[in-house]
């Protein structure tokens, strides 16, 4: 599928979200963003913009909310420009053809009018940012996303209160909040909670008013409208023009004042204020806790810009300081029958009211005029022109509108997030949401997979497999805040640390009674497997990956009574609420500058993938695929992409256990040498023990899997298609099982002969996903391969129903965001200068100041001992984290790996210092690189390098001699620790994966 298809899918699946405008002086009704694809699809549908904003407008009896238009490429973006008017342009930072600071110019240039706005990411995007502030002339607010869906929405109120506060204070005298604050990331938290507020109090209002329509259109008009300033003559300005509507001022301390920055603005300005308008209410901001006296000195309130609860802490100031009929059903105009209130009632009572009330309403289109008039256009036109007499009878009536209603309402959810409805419950076509909020990373990802599934014709190019995701609801963001803030357990996470405490808190507090009910009535259609996955904000960052950081867990789902399965559905949710605040997450948003008040948590229920084997449940294989493969050989590129599987459920791939790999664009070529694969083969797998009904989830995700023997999985007849068996007379493997040979899991038949297109479909997926998102991508998936008539694996059983293989996509996210490439010449490098080079590098620039070096010793390492070592590690750790220096970490195999056997098994809190990682072969120990751990990726995408040294492998070295001659060193029982007077210097080139080293001299 090309780019040019993908845009039209989009254009045909976003036309139902247009809505036009109704009349006031200043409206955003056009709006453009120039984006990726998938980002665009992300604010559209998973952020509900456009149901966001109608929403307001449409609780305050407006009826028309702003037109969204997306491009793709700053080209296309100007051919919309020249085309239409536009009354904001919004630019992000991944523009596929140029920068956006470029485009902001070239859009000034032929309208310097046009409102041009830039929308960050995340707060990462800022340090890009700041090395390019003398090409911010054309850009006229930059805002920072960060995942919270109503930043967006503060940024079209923005706009319009600063082009209508003029006439609104006039006309309306409307109230205004003045805003002082120059720092992007902090006004881009304040404002969202500012509007909110706001709109809150005035929905309020108009609940009283809600007979008479011009009391609420008056009432809209008359909300506070909030003004920023980013200096202080800019903000005594303001104060001096709208000093009689003026509510508050709400300022930070340090900003430009006579066109310095002045520690001291905000304090002068509040005095200045107070000097004034004695009464006016005030709140002075400042990360230095300092200021708090001076603010109460000046009788003003005082909020702490570090404080975890700072949103809260002004949501509060602004809470305490600042005040179409029923369709009704009649038998011949007589008494009334039943009555509808809204369409899921129409619907319930068209199969239920008598014949004669049928008659009665559609032989006089009572039935489209009602339509119509509720917005259900495609509906009522579909049945206007059917007359009551063209049927048989009433059942035939009966049926054919139940049937028209049914399809209408196929085609309007296919693809798409629907509100929770119990109707809806049966089918599968759309993402069901049962709390409101953000959908998260993994629910944002499957969401926009599950569209493109669902608006092309995937069965056209694959017509023996079912493409499709599992069965998905998504509990969204607003229950998590709900849940913390109903049991108060945000004043617990902030005191205990103890995570045990912590979760047995959370599994004490009470879920929504609104979700309860909705997650019982789910249970009662979903008899399969489930597994409970975190869908954090941040878990599709193309900055940060978040993958492996929470907790997923898989429920057996077979407890005997809906209480019991209801009660263990809610301990996994509660438990990975918990596990937001676990320490591995806490170091890790430690480690990127971000705090954990920022994130929240929403969840991804979706049926597991696969079947029942006696007392265990699994797929025939799951995996891993990734469109940028790190580590190319032979004629493979880069770009062909890897993929990795294993049998059973993903957990073994994901956990960086041993599993084949191999090129979906070259299927055939094998990767590792026949030896290889016998040595490093698959020997067990991951099943849901579906024996394990009654169990405690606080003791980990894996307390339901049982670890089989790769045997077990022969006997239940899973392996024809994926085993090989090995020749030991000839050594060499032989195609299919033969019982005197050992098993190797190389799926032969699926890679070599197509017995499954697996590879045909990643290329395809792969590339669809990656157009979409504008960046390398990587997906997770499962396979069922059916049962027909064909497939050898069902030989031995009887009586089943033939049922077509099923490839299923968990999940989709980006992989790390590109960086400027460092170019490094080997023909210009003189290696005797050099104490490491290798060719199998990730990572890109040049780091100077790094002193430290910790490796462990080859001559110590004991790979029985491998979690001895994790432990001392971590101890050298928390020295290097409270000394604030960074380091470079060696060690033998890989790091991060659950498997203890295949190196230390780390978590990222036990090196979070580490800058550069290197895996080190030695002699007795070879071992693949963890390419597929979710350790493995959280690192890289922190721009930490990542290096793969293997033992006695061409040019690739470590000068071991070197290292051991150094003299500034201690050492412990595994590890020794080098300091070196000069920083070590370090070049990395992620496009040819070569890395070096120098020796501090």
């Amino acid at each position: 599928m090309s780019k040019q298809d993908l845009k039209e899918l989009f254009k045909r699946y976003k036309s139902d979200s247009q809505i036009y405008h109704d009349l006031l002086n200043f409206r955003v009704r056009e709006i453009l963003i120039v984006t990726t694809l998938y980002d665009a699809y992300i604010l559209e549908q998973e952020e509900s913009l456009t149901e966001q904003i109608f929403g307001e407008y449409y609780s305050l009896s407006l009826t028309s909310a702003p037109r969204i238009t997306s491009a793709a490429s700053g080209q296309e973006a100007m051919e919309y420009i020249r085309a239409r008017r536009f009354d904001m342009i919004i630019l992000t930072m991944r523009i596929p053809d140029t920068s956006p600071f470029e485009l902001s110019q070239e859009i000034k240039s032929f309208d310097n009018d046009l409102n041009v706005f830039l929308l960050l990411y995340d707060n990462n995007d800022l340090k890009q940012l700041g090395d390019k502030r003398d090409h911010i002339a054309g850009i006229d607010r930059v805002f920072v996303w960060n995942r919270d869906s109503k930043v967006f929405l503060a940024m079209i109120k923005y706009l319009e209160d600063k082009k209508n506060v003029d006439n609104d204070t006039a006309v309306g005298l409307v109230r205004v909040i003045l805003l002082v604050e120059n720092s992007v990331k902090y006004y881009s938290r304040y404002l969202p909670v500012l509007y909110n507020e706001i709109l809150i109090q005035t929905r309020r209002l108009i609940e009283d008013e809600h007979r008479e329509e011009t009391k609420k259109i008056l009432r809209m008009n008359a909300r506070t409208k909030v003004l920023m300033a980013l200096n202080f003559e800019e903000a005594v300005e303001i104060i001096e023009k709208y000093n009689e509507y003026l509510l508050c001022v709400i300022s930070d301390v340090k900003y430009p004042m006579n066109g310095e920055s002045n520690p001291r603005a905000g304090i002068e300005l509040i005095k200045y204020v107070k000097d004034r308008y004695h009464d006016m209410p005030t709140v002075l901001q400042s990360s230095d806790m300092e200021n708090e006296k001076k603010a109460l000195e000046h009788n003003s309130f005082f909020i702490n810009k570090n404080s975890p609860h700072l949103s809260s802490d002004l949501r509060d100031f602004i809470y305490n300081n600042l005040g179409f009929g029923d369709f009704i059903f009649r038998v011949n105009n007589r008494d009334e029958i039943e009555r509808a209130s809204s369409m899921k009632d129409f619907r319930k009572l068209l199969g239920k009211i008598p014949y004669e009330s049928l008659f009665f309403h559609a032989s006089r289109n009572h039935f489209s005029a009602w339509l119509m008039a509720r917005g259900e256009i495609r509906i009522a036109k579909k049945i206007q022109p059917v007359k009551a007499t063209d049927f048989k009878n009433a059942q035939e009536l009966r049926s054919y509108l139940i049937e028209v209603f049914e399809n209408i309402d196929n085609q309007s959810i296919k693809g798409k997030i629907i509100e929770y409805d119990e109707t809806l419950l049966e089918k599968d076509s759309f993402i069901l949401r049962l709390a409101e909020g953000s959908l998260g990373g993994k629910g944002r990802g499957i969401a926009f997979m599950n569209a493109i599934l669902q608006n092309i014709d995937v069965k056209e190019k694959f017509p023996d497999v079912d493409i499709k995701i599992p069965r998905s609801a998504v509990i969204g963001t607003n229950e998590f805040d709900l849940f913390l803030e109903k049991n108060k357990l945000n004043e617990i996470v902030n005191i205990v640390t103890d995570y045990e405490a912590i979760k047995k808190n959370f599994l004490d507090g009470k879920l929504s009674k609104q979700l309860k009910e909705e997650l019982r009535a789910y249970l009662m259609h979903v008899s399969k497997p489930v597994a409970i996955r975190s869908s954090s904000l941040f878990e599709d960052s193309v900055s940060e990956s978040f993958s492996g950081v929470y907790q997923t867990f898989l429920l057996p789902n077979n407890e005997s009574t809906i209480s019991e399965r209801l009660k263990h559905l809610e301990d996994a949710v509660k438990l990975v609420y918990a596990s937001v605040f676990a320490p591995s997450a806490r170091s890790y948003f430690e480690a990127i500058s971000y705090k954990v008040e920022e994130e929240k948590m929403a969840v991804l229920i979706q049926e597991v993938v696969g079947n029942s084997y006696g007392n265990y449940y699994y797929p025939d294989f799951s995996g891993v695929a990734q469109s940028y493969n790190y580590y190319p050989i032979a004629y493979m590129k880069p770009e062909d992409g890897i993929g990795i599987v294993s049998v059973g459920l993903g957990k073994y791939v994901i956990d960086g256990e041993k599993s084949c790999r191999f090129s979906p664009k070259h299927p055939r070529l094998e990767i590792i040498t026949p030896d290889e694969q016998l040595k490093n083969t698959q020997t067990y797998f991951y099943a849901i023990d579906m024996k394990s009904s009654d169990v405690n989830l606080s003791k980990g995700e894996d307390i339901t899997l049982a670890k089989l023997k790769i045997g077990e999985a022969q006997k239940h007849g899973r392996l024809n298609y994926i085993a090989s068996s090995w020749d030991s007379e000839n050594n060499r493997i032989k195609v299919g099982i033969d019982k005197s040979g050992a098993l190797i899991i190389n799926f032969a038949y699926i890679l070599k002969y197509d017995a499954f297109p697996l590879a045909r479909i990643l290329t395809y997926i792969l590339n669809l996903v990656k157009i979409s998102m504008g960046t390398p991508v990587e997906i997770e998936f499962a396979v069922d391969m059916g049962n027909d008539e064909n497939n050898h694996s069902y030989k031995n059983i009887m009586n089943v129903k033939p049922k077509k293989p099923a490839f299923h996509i968990l999940q989709i996210k980006p992989l790390i965001r590109e960086i400027k490439h460092y170019n490094i010449n080997v023909e210009e490098i003189e290696k005797d200068e050099l104490f490491l080079f290798t060719e199998r590098g990730m990572g890109n620039g040049r780091l100077d100041d790094i002193c430290d070096l910790i490796y462990c010793d080859p001559d110590k390492f004991d790979k029985s001992k491998t979690v001895e070592m994790a432990e001392e590690l971590e101890k050298l750790n928390k020295l290097m984290v409270e000394k604030k220096r960074k380091y470079i970490l060696i060690g033998p195999g890989r790091w991060g790996s659950r498997d203890r056997w295949l190196g230390i098994p780390v978590i990222w809190a036990q090196i979070s210092n580490a800058k550069i990682i290197i895996e080190a072969g030695l002699k007795n120990f070879h071992v693949d690189a963890s390419l597929g751990s979710h350790f493995f990726h959280n690192i890289t995408s922190m721009n930490i390098g990542y290096f793969n040294v293997p033992y006695n492998s061409g040019d690739n070295f470590i000068d071991w001699n070197w290292l051991n001659e150094q003299k500034e060193k201690s050492c412990s029982e595994y590890f020794v620790h080098v300091c070196f007077e000069k920083p070590l210097v370090v070049l990395m080139d992620g496009r040819k994966g070569v890395s070096v080293i120098y020796k501090s001299v």
